[in-house]
């Protein structure tokens, strides 16, 4: 690769760390504010909540795992990945308003799931929502050390550390406002590194015309059509996940400004991963690569090795950028979280701040020791997200399903989990193996291998048949109790959480709702 000196990629490395943490810094003085610091309800329009959806949808982790699909499934499997990336943001302007509505204080999930099914269902969610930033953010972490080290050949162990220190320096001062802004400015550099390297790549790479039908890299196939519902049934469900996104729902100051963000953010998103992606085949029609290459994931990086230096210095310079602001991200979502649901944000603002710096020591170890494989970490969140998800969602309905408790929908989210494991050991004929499908140990681009496949199917309707199950035996119990014990029978009573006052304020004329428990 046309690299830098030692020197050169090390000054590169470090000002841009240091520019970041002086522009966060600037900003949290700016615009620091206790009432912002985990949340801001209602404030912000369509295009800059379009500017963070970008945003908080990709980190550095898609140079590799976009281009990585397409090597393997060609088009096919790569327009699958985008799209079932991209579709399931406009999901946020769908369901974002029903629960803001039956919400309206909150500004996260697990709010409404505790309104909806109680504080242990609550924190049941909390945990998994946290579990799952954790391992993106593990990700997020493996992703740049991958980065830096294929664009400089450098060992990146200290670029990753000072990753850390600077997000949370900045993010402990200024919180989520903060991440917000960075948001912004990740989405646009987003958008001139994807021109520029567009521009760079039709400049200096060659394509043998005659190596394009053979490589069978344009044709249908298998993999792309099990991926539909793979990958479709992991993202949406895991970004329900993603207190991140959840929080720029609650920020936009209208459902409309929610639409106009969303649906720029999906199609923007779409095409971006599909043209970051596309150098996995283009990598196999310049001669760089062969079909499923085990170095597909670097397809990217392999191509960039035929640009100018100034190109990669270029690349290097935003690869820092965007996993700076996704990372403060998914840092900013995991201490409202954890603060509002486990300690009802009561805590005084500085140990919240502390919580910023106490979350940060389990992940930095994990990111340089033992995390290689990026896609397997997201898998294995999108696995859980899978079972724990549809059931919960089952409590929007206030016509169908008002019966449902939260043990109901503990049950369905862990018994689903543990069909998973029964699945792939009677798949496998191995308990070993079906422990191992629970971390999708053996990925999802084996074709061949109908295991990954039937553990998503397993996932999401196994979590709503258990559920409906458990729910069915509890109801019948409560029945018969309510015979023998001569007491009044109360499974199919409404939950309270039912309007008891309307208001209108005088500002706008609009009427607010407030619900109570």
């Amino acid at each position: 690769m046309a690299q830098l000196s030692s020197q050169g990629n090390n000054a590169i490395i470090y000002l841009s760390y240091a520019f970041m943490l002086a522009t966060g810094l600037l900003l949290a003085w700016k615009f620091h504010s206790a009432k912002d610091f985990l949340s801001s309800n209602g404030t912000q329009r369509g295009i800059p909540l379009a500017l963070n959806f970008i945003a908080s949808a990709m980190g550095v982790g898609i140079i590799s795992t976009y281009s990585q699909i397409a090597n393997l499934s060609g088009l096919h499997g790569l327009l699958v990945y985008t799209l079932c990336g991209a579709i399931p943001i406009v999901g946020f302007a769908v369901f974002g308003p029903i629960i803001r509505k039956k919400c309206p204080d909150g500004f996260i999930l697990t709010e409404w799931v505790r309104q909806r099914f109680g504080i242990v269902t609550a924190l049941y969610l909390s945990f998994f929502t946290c579990l799952t930033m954790f391992l993106f953010m593990i990700g997020e972490l493996s992703a740049i050390r991958g980065a830096i080290e294929t664009l400089t050949g450098l060992n990146a162990l200290g670029a990753v550390i000072v990753e850390c220190v600077v997000t949370t320096i900045y993010t402990f001062f200024g919180g989520f406002k903060i991440s917000f802004i960075t948001d912004n400015f990740q989405g646009a550099c987003v958008l001139l590194l994807l021109i520029i390297c567009a521009c760079g790549m039709g400049s200096y790479i060659e394509i043998d015309p005659s190596k394009v039908g053979p490589s069978g890299l344009l044709k249908a196939n298998k993999l792309g059509w099990q991926l539909v519902y793979i990958l479709f049934v992991a993202i949406v469900t895991n970004d329900c996940f993603m207190a991140g996104f959840w929080l720029r729902t609650f920020a936009s100051k209208t459902d409309k400004d929610l639409w106009i963000g969303c649906s720029i953010a999906a199609f923007v998103t779409f095409v971006i991963c599909t043209l970051v992606g596309t150098t996995g085949f283009l990598a196999v029609w310049s001669g760089d690569l062969t079909v499923g290459n085990e170095d597909g994931s670097n397809a990217f990086f392999i191509l960039l090795s035929k640009m100018p230096r100034w190109l990669v210095a270029f690349v290097l310079i935003f690869c820092i950028v965007l996993s700076t602001c996704t990372f403060d991200s998914l840092q900013s979502a995991m201490v409202s979280t954890i603060s509002n649901d486990v300690f009802r944000n009561k805590i005084h603002v500085n140990w919240t701040r502390g919580l910023v710096i106490l979350v940060m020591v389990p992940i930095v170890v994990l990111a340089v020791t033992v995390a290689n494989n990026i896609l397997q970490i997201y898998l294995i969140a999108d696995l859980v997200s899978a079972a724990v998800i549809p059931a919960i969602f089952l409590g929007l309905s206030d016509t169908f399903f008002w019966y449902l408790r939260g043990f109901d929908i503990m049950c369905g989210g862990l018994g689903a989990l543990i069909g998973v494991f029964i699945f792939g050991t009677v798949y496998y004929d191995s308990a070993r193996e079906g422990g191992k499908l629970l971390l999708i140990w053996n990925g999802i681009y084996d074709p061949e291998d109908w295991g990954a496949f039937g553990a998503f199917v397993i996932a999401p309707v196994g979590g709503v048949v258990i559920c409906m199950i458990v729910a069915g035996i509890r109801i019948s119990a409560l029945y018969i109790w309510s015979k023998i014990s001569n007491s009044e029978f109360t499974a199919f009573n409404k939950p309270e959480n039912v309007i008891v006052e309307e208001f209108e304020h005088e500002s706008d004329k609009k009427s607010d709702v407030v619900y109570s428990i």
